[in-house]
């Protein structure tokens, strides 16, 4: 039995090969359908990768508290506020003072707020770091040691800050993985000194590096540790900027010289004297991902009852915008799976509309193998070996085209993609089964011909 359906599979392909041309291009909508699905597949695989990496990086349930900060300079509220504006009867009105986000914030969220589970402040300053001659730009970021847990940051080496250095002050810091590249290439950086304007910092820990690359990460609360230097937020405070016991109107402007060493503060995003916030953030974790929304409306009325019913501050929730936008891209692309989809569809509507016609073309054909003894099965088969080849082999070449075009968009486009096996087999299994759906029907009336009328056939 085996040999005999054997046999019907080398006719099949003998026709296959008599044929190449009418074969090649019934199966390119196969080609290109699985080609499709494959890269479509790997794009939105992609998405979820970046996704998921941008949900570590800004921890798990967080709340990010920032300082809404007065560019102008004008004053909307704090300190620069004091003097007052007009209403609109003309009369003077003097704005409510607001403290602004301090430490003193920082204390009573965590005293209060029973769902809390870690808490840390930051002040940034966006500067330079010396080391042996070398000078390398650098962000430095006052945290406590809730941070590294807080957003999932592995040591390569040493340690976070100790207690009487986190409540003293003192000059120590951890490093990320490129500024060690760059000033400590060659030695263990763990217990040598590096200079932030006028004080020596000792290197007390190494983070791992990571490989995440996102465009404004920042705007997503994504902190990328690499290129990022540490220390106690209390040395910050303390050794060089400490906004809540500076008064803004002595200022010239947004940039201090403490210490012969000029600060552009929070990313330079402080250009007047209107910020008045001790702190550039507070971010909060909480223990669960339900108590998210409850505790973002409690900590949105503790704050404002703190700050006098100032709104100088703004609560965002990173972990639930990138949840947001993960299901936007899910659902863009299963649009787009769908849409490379119905290209294997039309693949197979093409087989079967090829099939039929090779069944009229071959009618001679099939009366003859009829009246040699041939049974209706024997047909089906031929016919069916046909459409199942055109299907499996274009399968295997649109997986082929599907794996480079992927490698192709990563490169040329910089859109990760990522080739699953999963989806490597779902696009050939689904290019078989099409072959064998659509080849079915064009066998069947194939088998089902008259021998004496297929043989009277011109």
């Amino acid at each position: 039995m085996f040999s005999r359906y054997f046999h019907d599979i080398e006719i099949a392909i003998e026709s296959l090969l008599d044929n190449k041309l009418k074969s090649s291009l019934t199966a390119l909508g196969i080609i290109f359908g699985t080609a499709a699905v494959i890269s479509m597949l790997a794009i939105g695989n992609g998405a979820q990768q970046e996704i998921l990496e941008q949900i570590k990086m800004v921890g798990v349930n967080n709340i990010v508290i920032t300082p809404i900060v007065d560019l102008t300079g004008n004053g909307e509220n704090g300190e620069s506020s004091e003097e007052g504006t007009e209403n609109g009867n003309g009369e003077t009105k003097k704005e409510k003072y607001s403290p602004g986000l301090t430490l003193k914030d920082v204390e009573a969220i965590k005293k209060i707020i029973p769902s809390v589970k870690r808490i840390t402040p930051e002040v940034i300053a966006n500067s330079f770091i010396v080391q042996n001659g070398r000078r390398v730009s650098a962000k430095v970021i006052g945290v406590n040691n809730d941070y590294f847990e807080l957003y999932n940051v592995k040591f390569e080496k040493g340690a976070v800050f100790n207690e009487f250095q986190a409540e003293k002050g003192i000059p120590v810091c951890v490093i990320g993985a490129n500024i060690r590249s760059k000033i400590f290439s060659n030695i263990d950086p763990v217990n040598q000194y590096l200079k932030f304007g006028h004080i020596w910092l000792k290197v007390i820990g190494v983070l791992e590096k990571t490989n995440v690359s996102l465009s404004a990460a920042d705007n997503a609360g994504v902190n990328l540790v690499n290129d990022n230097v540490y220390i106690p937020v209390q040395t910050m405070l303390l050794r060089y900027k400490n906004r809540a016991l500076v008064n803004s109107k002595s200022l010239s402007g947004g940039n201090s010289f403490f210490g012969g060493f000029f600060f552009s503060f929070s990313g330079g995003q402080e250009t007047s004297t209107s910020n008045y916030h001790q702190l550039d953030k507070i971010i909060v974790q909480v223990e669960e991902t339900e108590q998210l929304t409850t505790t973002t409306e409690i900590l949105s009325r503790m704050l404002l009852r703190r700050h006098n019913n100032v709104k100088d501050y703004e609560i965002t929730v990173p972990e639930l915008l990138l949840k947001q936008q993960q299901r936007t891209k899910d659902i863009f692309n299963i649009v787009l799976g769908a849409i490379a989809s119905i290209s294997l569809i039309v693949g197979g509507i093409g087989i079967m509309n090829i099939m039929y016609a090779t069944v009229m073309e071959r009618i001679k054909e099939i009366g003859i193998r009829l009246a040699m003894g041939a049974k209706k099965t024997d047909i089906i088969a031929q016919f069916l070996s046909e459409a199942i080849l055109i299907s499996v082999s274009g399968g295997i070449i649109g997986v082929i085209l599907g794996v480079v075009f992927s490698k192709l968009i990563m490169k040329f486009a910089d859109i990760l993609t990522i080739i699953s096996p999963g989806s490597i087999i779902v696009a050939f299994g689904v290019s078989a089964i099409i072959g064998v759906f659509f080849g079915l029907s064009p066998a069947k009336r194939a088998a089902e011909k008259d021998p004496i009328e297929s043989l009277r056939y011109e």
